[in-house]
């Protein structure tokens, strides 16, 4: 049983919620003739704040939602009308100095709700029979259901439930570790999920309801994580990390596989991906898991490293990882970056998206609903990120915004375009 978490089990919970996207069960109606085209929206995250941008970089709006006590907000799916969503808000934090992130940490108190972008209404959710003061939204698997990751001291696991918390039953037990990275689907029939277990980081999918769980992607030397849906459901895509040699995480490779774990074969090879992205300074560092996304046709987006590259951030190993950001800022060390690549996984063909003359870190890249815009993050080496928006083939690449106070912004995540 897992008595304690770890750096690795919270490796990208504080970007998950940010990073959920919209299931097709999920997805708003298309629009009828004659209706005018809505121009591609997105959110964003700056200094715990969520915003609203438009792809040409208009009508950015910073939510203010003055609930007391909730220091950070971050937006999670959509429910099937399009216009309401669920976020995250946390309280602040519970660890800090003196007190380590892992015993601490899943004692801040989290709040679920759900705002509805046309009324500007925000609801409470998950009130009932609560389990524990950590609740993360993990997967909308319906508009009446939610898979919730629940952290209390003996552990983390996947509770299915109703959105106002009732009728809370088991998709994981503690003892199999903690589970997150959940996708759903197309069909809405299988959850994808990696798990923190005793063996490793493990990639699994299960039914909606947590059973008929199959194995796809596991190995003791490997982090396996972040699984996602190819837009047909038949492969999933999953991050492999080769973590004993690279204890910080920074590089991993992609891998995909039938649902039934068949067919499993790597992407890429020499750890070619930006995994764990950490950027910024001493006095605004930043950090969080970057994955690799799907577009409409079936290819990949990915944050591909230039040959030699090394982060501003080295992680240090030889001490104990109290903060969740056991890292040493070395901007004289670092070298290299990153840039945005769209790899075909049928015939392996890769088309570069995005370079500079002077190398930046590219990451965070995900399509348009439409299939016409990129949107991506963009970071100088010790520089806090921005966010860019560029054509699906790459030109008429164009800053969005810097975020607050020119302070940083990321997790950029299209709205559908129903709102």
């Amino acid at each position: 049983m897992l008595t304690k978490l770890n750096r690795r089990h919270f490796i990208a919970l504080g970007a998950a919620s940010a990073a959920l996207a919209c299931v097709p069960g999920c997805r708003s109606p298309e629009k009828g003739r004659g209706t005018p085209k809505r121009q591609a929206r997105l959110f964003f995250t700056s200094q715990g704040r969520t915003a609203l941008i438009n792809a040409d970089g208009t009508g950015l709006h910073y939510f203010d939602f003055k609930v007391p006590d909730q220091v950070t907000w971050q937006p999670g799916p959509f429910l099937s009308d399009g216009r309401r969503v669920i976020f995250l808000s946390m309280e602040a934090r519970r660890d800090g100095p003196g007190r380590p992130f892992a015993e601490y940490y899943h004692k801040t108190p989290t709040h679920l709700w759900i705002y509805d972008l046309e009324r500007d209404t925000l609801t409470e959710i998950a009130k009932r029979d609560r389990l524990a003061v950590f609740y993360t939204p993990a997967l909308l698997v319906s508009d009446d259901r939610i898979l919730v990751q629940v952290v209390r001291d003996q552990g983390g696991q996947i509770f299915s439930m109703n959105l106002d918390g009732s009728d809370a039953r088991e998709f994981t037990r503690v003892r199999e570790g903690l589970p997150y990275g959940l996708s759903l689907s197309p069909d809405g029939r299988r959850v994808a999920y990696h798990i923190a277990s005793p063996r490793g980081y493990e990639v699994w999918t299960s039914d909606p309801n947590g059973a008929e769980r199959i194995f796809v992607a596991g190995h003791p030397d490997h982090l396996y994580f972040g699984p996602s849906w190819s837009p047909d459901g038949q492969w999933v895509l999953y991050q492999d990390c080769h973590f004993k040699a690279d204890p910080g995480h920074d590089w991993c490779d992609l891998g995909i596989a039938r649902p039934d774990g068949s067919e499993n074969h790597l992407l890429t090879e020499g750890q070619a991906m930006w995994f764990g992205a950490t950027y910024g300074n001493v006095e605004n560092r930043g950090g969080g898991s970057n994955l690799a996304a799907w577009t409409r046709d079936g290819q990949i987006l990915l944050p591909r490293r230039l040959p030699g590259s090394k982060v501003a951030w080295e992680f240090q190993p030889q001490r104990p990882d109290n903060d969740h950001f056991n890292r040493d800022f070395k901007p004289e060390l670092a070298r290299g970056g990153t840039e945005i690549c769209r790899l075909n996984p049928r015939d392996g063909a890769v088309t570069l998206l995005t370079r500079k003359e002077a190398p930046v870190w590219d990451f965070r890249a995900s399509e348009s609903p439409d299939g016409r815009f990129v949107v991506f993050c963009r970071a100088e080496t010790g520089g806090a990120p921005s966010i860019w928006a560029m054509n699906v083939d790459g030109r008429n690449q164009h800053l969005l915004t810097r975020g607050l106070e020119d302070k940083g912004a990321d997790h950029p995540r299209w709205l559908p375009h129903a709102v």
